[in-house]
């Protein structure tokens, strides 16, 4: 078959005489022009005689100056106000909105204040430390932070990795974590690194989450029941060994946090002002009910004390706090602890991956909540990292442990009605009122207690529904899922965490090589083609798929039809493309196949050489021009 001297992009030109429906042209004149390619043998200069490709899309999409001038995008704020985000709505804050983030601040503080105790005996440190990193946080979220709702503090996955990295170490070593870890997630926020929480999938953090919480729930099992043995016992020593006092006191303690957590959920028949305010009084007891178990717990021993002695009272407490007001001071780099000088470089040792770990960790567990609570979907995700590094940075001048925001503390500043960061002040100054009065009192609240109280907030973080759903919808996120939650609980949370990134980026790298293609021969008019459309992005690393794509296609149907490749779909059009293409068509040409490809830009086209058998277009309209070229073609052969 001998092709045409001259054909076209299927782009006609301004005023050539011909009336196209396809261009849309009125009194013979369309709206494009004209890209022509000579016979292979013509020079390089007289390739195109058209505009370049940007010029042509220009002209082409034009919109009207007068239209475009009553649209502009919105004025960036500057750059330290971006930063200094506390900047951006104090110049707005009123009366209203502080006496909300005043309720919230007060809501917030009694339920922080039980939740750092119990969370800070969770990595195996005395209350005082969870308190440090209570008050401090709160309050540097209020200048940095973005989202009202955010909580900033200890939580049960910061204590469960602190206690993972830094069990039977030096509280300095815990101090030295924190800094670290916010040395790195300031390095995050600074380097613009937010879009990395985008590859890592949710199946990946569920499993993580509910792997965390479920290894909560283990650790805490023992004091639940007063178990006092080391390490872990088998079944029979476990069960001889609980102390039936303690294991009375955290299950009476857990059913009633379970109980008061359902008081939330009351709903009466009638809506009256009455029942709204009994709603509403029900709705803060149930919110309080940390805060209410800690005090009445502590209260019973506190009184059984003074009655008899400490040595009486029938439950395990909590460690003895001496003075707990904080004072500033640079993170312990280098300090003696039984008979031995740490360096920083010992430090480093005794953290090893938890340096890495804990921060990304961190990182993921920040970002979630803040895009669950996040109003108009914009979310500076770089900002937050910034953020919570300079809280955990401040923290370790404080001697605080490792801190990220909490999802329960933030649905209970939600359901508060915040309305700005201001509300993390009041958390903070309760929290120091705390420290300043309550100190002496804390060694009277029993393990148990604040076993159940961990126990009760996490509970209804294992999340095992997705495992039916993902089996049935999508087996690559199952096996994530499954994968990450089984290596959380045996190999531990960081590895669990790690396995579910790298498996998922292995499915990413597969699919990026392998990328699915819609192969089907359609017919326009009498005239048939072979249709081939990928079902994805099409990178360089898919190159050889789609290569085996096309040449399966032409063997399928013996070379009879010409082949459209939909090319919309190519990202990052680079030489591996050219390449590729090139070799198909010469074998396409030798067997007289036309190639035609769809949808690919002029200035893409400009990286192909000129080709007796490859035609380009854009509409479906210039797509039938072609195929009318071809199927014409035997007849004009035979006239010449």
């Amino acid at each position: 078959m001998r092709w045409p001297r001259k054909h076209t992009f299927g782009l006609w030109p301004k005023g050539n005489g011909r009336n196209r429906s396809s261009g849309g042209a009125t009194g013979g004149q369309t709206q494009a022009t004209v890209a022509t390619i000579y016979d292979p043998g013509c020079e390089e200069k007289e390739k195109y005689t058209a505009q370049n490709g940007d010029d042509y899309y220009g002209q082409a999409h034009t919109v009207d100056l007068d239209v475009a001038s009553k649209y502009s995008k919105p004025k960036e704020a500057h750059w330290l106000v971006r930063r200094i985000f506390f900047l951006s709505w104090i110049t707005s804050y009123d009366r209203e909105q502080a006496f909300a983030d005043l309720i919230a601040g007060i809501t917030l503080g009694l339920t922080i204040i039980p939740q750092s105790i119990a969370y800070a005996a969770l990595a195996g440190l005395s209350s005082e430390y969870g308190l440090y990193s209570a008050f401090i946080g709160s309050i540097i979220y209020v200048f940095f932070g973005t989202i009202p709702q955010v909580s900033i503090g200890p939580t049960s996955l910061m204590a469960i990795l602190t206690l993972q990295f830094c069990a039977d170490k030096p509280v300095q070593v815990v101090i030295v974590l924190a800094f670290l870890a916010g040395l790195v997630e300031l390095a995050m926020g600074v380097f613009q690194l937010g879009f990395i929480v985008s590859f890592i999938p949710a199946p990946v953090t569920k499993a993580f989450t509910s792997g965390t919480a479920l290894i909560v729930v283990f650790a805490q099992i023992k004091n639940l029941l007063g178990v006092r043995m080391k390490g872990f016992p088998s079944i029979g020593d476990f069960f001889t060994n609980i102390r039936p006092t303690d294991a009375a006191m955290g299950i009476s303690c857990m059913v009633v946090l379970l109980l008061l957590r359902l008081l939330s959920q009351v709903n009466f028949k009638q809506d009256t002002p009455v029942t709204r305010r009994l709603k509403k009084i029900l709705w803060y007891i149930s919110i309080s009910r940390n805060a209410l178990v800690v005090f009445f717990t502590g209260l019973l021993v506190f009184i059984w004390v003074k009655k008899s002695s400490i040595e009486a009272v029938p439950f395990a407490l909590s460690s003895k706090v001496s003075s707990a007001m904080p004072t500033i001071k640079l993170p312990p780099f280098a300090f003696e602890y039984q008979n031995r000088t740490y360096v920083f470089t010992d430090i480093l040792h005794e953290l090893g991956s938890g340096i890495v770990v804990v921060p990304i960790v961190a990182v993921l567990a920040n970002v979630a909540i803040a895009k669950a609570f996040v109003k108009d979907g914009n979310l500076d995700a770089s900002q937050e990292m910034l953020t919570l590094g300079l809280c955990n940075i401040a923290g370790s001048f404080f001697s605080a442990m490792p801190t990220c925001g909490a999802f329960t503390r933030s649905a209970v500043s939600q359901a508060s009605g915040v309305r700005t960061p201001m509300a993390g002040i009041y958390t903070g100054l309760i929290v120091l009122s705390a420290l300043s009065i309550l100190t002496p009192y804390f060694q009277y609240i029993p393990k148990a207690s604040l076993s159940a109280v961990l126990i009760a907030a996490v509970i209804f973080m294992i999340d095992l529904a997705p495992v039916k759903e993902l089996w049935q919808t999508n087996k690559k996120d199952f096996f994530s899922w499954v994968g990450s939650f089984i290596i959380c609980l045996v190999a531990g949370v960081e590895l669990g965490l790690l396995f579910g990134i790298v498996l998922s980026m292995v499915f990413i790298l597969l699919r990026l090589g392998n990328p699915k293609f819609e192969v089907t021969l359609k017919q326009h008019e009498s005239t048939y083609y072979v249709h081939i459309v990928p079902q994805s992005d099409v990178y360089y690393t898919g190159v050889d798929a789609l290569r085996s794509e096309l040449r399966g296609a032409c063997r399928l149907y013996h070379n009879d039809f010409p082949v459209v490749l939909d090319c919309a779909r190519f990202m990052q059009f680079d030489a591996t493309f050219s390449e590729m293409l090139i070799s198909v068509a010469k074998e396409m040409a030798s067997h007289d196949v036309l190639l035609i490809l769809q949808n690919m830009s002029l200035k893409v086209q400009q990286m192909l050489p000129v080709m007796g058998n490859v035609r380009f277009c854009q509409e479906d309209s210039q797509l039938a021009s072609h195929l009318q070229v071809e199927k014409e073609a035997p007849v004009l052969e035979a006239k010449l």
